[in-house]
């Protein structure tokens, strides 16, 4: 039976291990794909460090949906979400999207689906921090169209 493990957290996650867990125990999965989003630098900006608020509840509810029509649209087995929240440095782990599938384009496809869409409805919030100044970063019109194409 597939399994989902969808995570909201402040840790760091390991990557070894999700990829581990992602394996079906019944050998159904002939594909593992996953994305990890990393805390990148804004030249533009000189952002030193992020930081990631979220609605507690309402943020897992929306990735579980995300999840669900994932399932909805393709044959999957299991599922990892991890988002992590508070403070990030550069280079720091941000979001995990792991998918296991009987077949490779379903667990790409899965995959790419489940990011564009944590980017455009998830509840999270980002601030970036660097050369003496804190801004709010608003939701990018390239995150919408992104999800349109599904």
């Amino acid at each position: 039976m597939p399994e989902d493990l969808i995570l909201v957290q402040t840790d760091d996650f390991d990557i070894t291990t999700l990829n581990a867990w992602l394996k079906s125990d019944d050998a159904s999965a002939g594909a593992v794909v996953t994305f990890t989003g990393l805390v990148r630098e804004h030249a533009e900006t000189a952002m030193e460090q992020m930081f990631l608020e979220h609605y507690p509840g309402m943020t897992e509810r929306a990735l579980e949906g995300i999840v669900v029509q994932a399932r909805i649209r393709w044959e999957l087995a299991n599922i990892a979400v991890i988002h992590r929240v508070g403070h990030l440095s550069l280079n720091e782990n941000i979001v995990f999207v792991g998918v296991a599938s009987a077949h490779r384009v379903n667990a790409f496809e899965a995959a790419q689906f489940i990011m564009d869409y944590l980017k455009k409805d998830a509840p999270f919030w980002k601030k970036e921090i660097g050369n003496a100044q804190e801004t709010w970063v608003e939701q990018k019109e390239t995150d919408l169209l992104a999800a349109k194409r599904w």
